[in-house]
């Protein structure tokens, strides 16, 4: 029997919305803005959640800079440019604004959304519980409850034993180790790779696959993994690390610090000894305490779907979707314009994206890897009839004046006279990928992107280049 809720002790709002990162920010405010709707953001943390302090913006504070550097020292006309770690670190922590999610909490507040501290959990149909160090708070919805819960990094449990590195103790390190291994080889443990190397540990990627960014292209596989090796990162393919152990576990341990003493491997039957070890193996949706099975959902099965029930949505992560920062917001602002407009009494239209949007992403590392749309491989996995177009990025001019020996490579998956797919591997790409995004979401014919001119000299020439090869193929 389901516990008994004096209405008189239940506080009562429009729109509730379970985690405050940047997904659950902006179901928030789409919901609310300019409605008249209240809402209640619940946050058992930080408001601004995993991308604001542990994932996106302190990865990226970190990486820009070894971006510039080496630039820098890749321009006849510079001197060596050298990277700070002391002033590294704190360039990281201010993007993450310290740690200190008020002027988040005041932005949410200007809007008319009440934060509300604690762990949100289903309750029935319509009503949330947050449980906090103050106790149990209960709330009611009249509209919507959104689901905005993110993801939480998988770790096996043998690994759990010895307490390793997460992504947050990567984008938080404060004391770098000496010597680390980094277990897996997706964009978490590249992007980590590339900026603990650059801060002075001895870096060793086991990857259990034959290549790094499976998902991607090959040719960004290949340049990624020349990169790092060059850097000083060893990388070793084909292989399983097993049978963790730690000396000296720290009770106390601090996120960023190694987690007490060295950790012993081993691999390919040889044991082997690192300061700390980086488990960076994927993420998994964080559904398993929202209570989902009492409101007849099975928080294993959300299948990337934003409507769950009637006004019941989800949001980022936690569907299980794409792990991606702007994926999560694209949906987030899709099911809060459909809350404020069914509270109005309009039809909200559709609130699942279609599914010929496509996911752009950009792995930042040296080189950038930018890539939307269908690879040719899982093309040809669909059946589907495509040719591919490559181009080499020094074709491009305003590319090559970027970096005095700049090398990349240029990619369209191409279906009849529409681009599905595209790749940029290079420096500085990540800027070059929303031209793709809009050509393959407006559907554009080739024919058309002709007329596109690019300026000279910049690296946007490379769609000239791309876009007449496949015109003439």
């Amino acid at each position: 029997m389901a516990p008994f809720v004096n209405p008189a002790m239940t506080d009562t709002y429009d729109v509730i919305v379970i985690g405050g990162g940047s997904a659950g920010e902006n179901a928030a405010q789409y919901a609310v803005e300019k409605t008249g709707l209240t809402c209640a953001l619940i946050e058992a943390e930080r408001v601004g959640g995993e991308c604001s302090f542990w994932a996106c913006m302190p990865s990226k504070a970190l990486l820009r800079p070894l971006d510039v550097a080496g630039a820098a020292n890749h321009l006849d006309g510079i001197s060596s440019v050298t990277v700070q770690r002391d002033a590294l670190l704190a360039r990281r922590d201010t993007w993450r604004s310290d740690l200190d999610d008020s002027g988040q909490v005041e932005w949410a507040e200007s809007l008319g959304i009440e934060v509300v501290r604690g762990r949100g959990r289903l309750a029935g149909q319509l009503r949330v519980d947050v449980e906090s160090d103050a106790g149990v708070r209960h709330l009611r919805a009249r509209h919507a409850v959104v689901l905005a819960t993110g993801s939480e990094p998988v770790i096996p449990d043998d690994w759990a034993a010895v307490d390793p590195w997460t992504s947050r103790d990567a984008t938080g390190v404060t004391e770098v180790p000496g010597s680390i291994a980094i277990i897996g080889g997706g964009v978490v443990a590249c992007e980590a790779a590339t900026w603990l190397n650059a801060l002075g540990a001895d870096v060793t990627l086991l990857v259990r696959g034959d290549r790094l960014l499976q998902r991607f292209e090959e040719c960004a596989s290949d340049a990624v993994a020349a990169s790092l090796t060059e850097a000083g990162v060893r990388l070793r393919f084909g292989v399983t690390a097993s049978e963790p152990e730690r000396d000296a576990p720290d009770a106390d341990r601090a996120v960023g610090r190694p987690h007490g003493g060295p950790v012993s491997v081993t691999i390919e039957g040889e044991r082997v000894s690192f300061d700390e070890v980086l488990v960076a193996t994927g993420r998994r949706p964080a559904a398993g305490d929202l209570g989902l099975a009492g409101v007849g959902l099975d928080p294993d099965d959300l299948d990337g779907r934003t409507r769950l029930a009637d006004g019941l949505y989800a949001v980022g992560d936690v569907t299980g979707g794409p792990p991606l920062t702007h994926w999560g917001k694209y949906q987030a602002r899709r099911v809060g314009e459909a809350i404020a407009a069914r509270a109005s009494g309009k039809d909200p239209g559709p609130v699942e994206p279609d599914d010929a949007v496509p996911v752009p992403q950009v792995v930042f590392t040296d080189p950038q890897v930018a890539q939307v749309g269908a690879t040719a491989a899982e093309a040809a996995d669909a059946g589907r009839e495509v040719r591919v177009v490559d181009e080499e990025m020094s074709a491009a001019a305003g590319f090559g004046l970027l970096r005095d020996d700049a090398s990349g490579h240029a990619r369209l998956v191409i279906e009849g006279d529409r681009i599905i797919g595209a790749t940029f591997v290079g420096a500085e790409v990540g800027e070059l990928l929303h031209a793709a995004t809009i050509a393959i979401v407006g559907r554009v014919p080739l024919a058309t992107l002709r007329d596109a001119v690019p300026a000279y000299p910049t690296a946007s020439e490379i769609w000239l280049r791309l876009v007449e090869s496949a015109v003439r193929s």
